[in-house]
């Protein structure tokens, strides 16, 4: 089918966009054996993201297939075991729990004013299948004004409670959870008006994936200041607030009837991790952790598509394939002195949860990681694209890598560009535990190669196997493998307490 004139021009134009971003293809391999990592990588991606497995999503029969093909591809690949566990060879479990809301209700009474909250002026959650709870005098339920909830509150204050926060624009989710850590009944949560209810309900209505052990029990609720103020009356209810922002001020138990209830379809359910080994020669030397997360996000299609299934073959199908090809690579090669880790997360589409997992119960300890590198959608720059470096400036391996993305006669992108994705990746998740950790991806180098895909493919039912480049991902495979050589060896990457710097 011909495109129209005008979009015809527009791919012309991205096209000398993106081949002035990129230099000629590395020439690292032999065009041979180039041509037969392409060739294996088509492949993984193609079978991780078929409809088959449609769409890799943690908790369906998608992913069962997904382990199972990963699985057969470690045992081909020749990977022991990584989970330290004998009863379980390649699975760590990672325990989840989703929760959707299904319905919600806010009450307020002071004196003789009662009020139903509007669904505009008000939303309720839960995580529960159905939790009800009421607040204020003839309770026994204290409720407890915290203003913005900023400065020191004793949770002797907050225990049993119901906990009324002033939210400003939206709720802060740590402020948020606090009160809920401190064992509070609910909080009500005031927001300045209508439309930031709105963009709580939007936010929350779908679907949320938690780890089971990060639950916290809550009912939580949302509410206008206009609404409060008709049954506080709005002379108290600004005395209330101008309290708050006094410098002495402490929490107050106000005088408010409050009854929420709300219901959620809630599911408990078990997914996993699957940790591969390549043993090192230099026992007790450290470890080196190659990551990548398996799982998309199933069906996400709008409802009147004929193809609902995000496949996921960019993100991260593509991750998961160059982790197989590198580790194949590096265990036909000569054996590393550090272990080498394979590690295929759950549940990053969630949350980076299935990292949050391995990081609370690693099979090997985080300290002795002495590098960390995580592969998360790689196939969408041509070859000789800039790399994109998130993680750049945080860690001990930047000398390194600089040095080993001149040698392949790279450069590195937009640094602006991968900084915006630090927090948004696995890798987040280690480096906040102190470990070592970057992605390098040329398809994170430059706005030119990254914001068509965003536009379009990301988190759709277009990102499929047949749309995928693999230049610049077979570029930064090598790129990874020559790091890996590197830090993997005692002698060429001694750290502190091995004789190193």
């Amino acid at each position: 089918m011909m495109m129209p004139r005008a979009r015809l021009l527009a791919v012309m134009l991205a096209s000398l966009v993106l081949a002035a971003c990129a230099r000629a293809p590395v020439a690292s391999v032999p065009v041979s054996e180039r041509i037969g990592i392409e060739q294996r990588l088509r492949a993984d991606i193609a079978m991780l993201a078929s409809d088959d497995f449609a769409g890799r999503k943690p908790g369906t029969p998608g992913e069962e297939k997904t382990l199972a093909f990963i699985e057969q591809r470690f045992g081909e690949i020749g990977l022991l075991s990584g989970t330290g566990d004998p009863g379980s060879y390649w699975r760590m479990p990672v325990e989840l729990v989703s929760a959707r809301p299904l319905s919600g209700k806010l009450s307020l009474a002071r004196g003789r004013t009662a009020l139903v909250v509007p669904d505009d002026e008000a939303a309720v959650f839960t995580r529960r299948r159905r939790a009800l709870a009421a607040g204020g005098p003839a309770t026994g339920v204290p409720v407890v004004f915290v203003g913005e909830g900023e400065g020191p509150i004793s949770p002797d204050l907050v225990a049993g409670a119901m906990v009324v926060l002033i939210g400003g624009d939206g709720p802060d989710p740590a402020r948020m959870a606090q009160p809920f850590r401190d064992r509070a009944t609910a909080v009500l949560t005031v927001l300045p008006d209508a439309a930031a209810v709105a963009r709580v309900q939007a936010r929350y209505a779908r679907e949320s994936v938690q780890l089971a052990s990060d639950e916290l029990d809550t009912l939580s609720a949302y509410v206008t200041d206009a609404a409060l103020a008709r049954v506080l009356g709005e002379a108290n209810w600004k005395r209330l607030k101008q309290r708050s922002e006094e410098p002495d001020f402490t929490p107050i138990e106000i005088q408010l009837a409050i009854s929420i209830e709300a219901t959620a379809e809630r599911r408990e359910f078990a997914s996993a991790n699957l940790v591969g080994l390549i043993p090192g020669s230099a026992p007790g030397s450290g470890a080196v952790l190659l990551m990548a997360h398996w799982d998309h996000l199933g069906e996400c299609g709008a409802p009147d598509l004929s193809d609902r299934i995000c496949n996921g073959a960019v993100d991260n199908a593509s991750g998961i394939a160059v982790t197989l090809e590198l580790a194949r690579r590096l265990k036909d090669g000569p054996p590393p002195g550090r272990d080498v880790y394979v590690l295929a997360t759950t549940a990053e589409e969630a949350g980076l949860l299935g990292t949050r997992a391995f990081a609370k119960a690693p099979p090997v300890a985080l300290d002795r990681i002495v590098a960390a590198f995580n592969l998360d959608m790689l196939a969408l720059a041509p070859a000789g694209s800039a790399v994109g470096f998130i993680g750049e400036g945080r860690t001990p391996l930047d000398p390194l890598i600089r040095a080993e993305i001149a040698r392949a006669g790279r450069t590195t992108g937009d640094k602006a560009l991968a900084e915006s994705f630090l927090a948004r990746q696995d890798g987040w998740v280690l480096l906040e535990q102190g470990v070592p950790t970057v992605l390098l991806s040329s398809a994170f180098g430059s706005n030119a190669v990254l914001r068509p895909f965003l536009d379009s493919g990301y988190h759709r039912p277009s990102d499929e196997a047949a749309s995928v480049e693999l230049g610049g991902a077979i570029d930064d495979l090598m790129l990874h493998e020559a790091l890996v050589r590197i830090v993997a060896d005692p002698a060429r990457y001694p750290v502190q307490g091995e004789g190193g710097p």
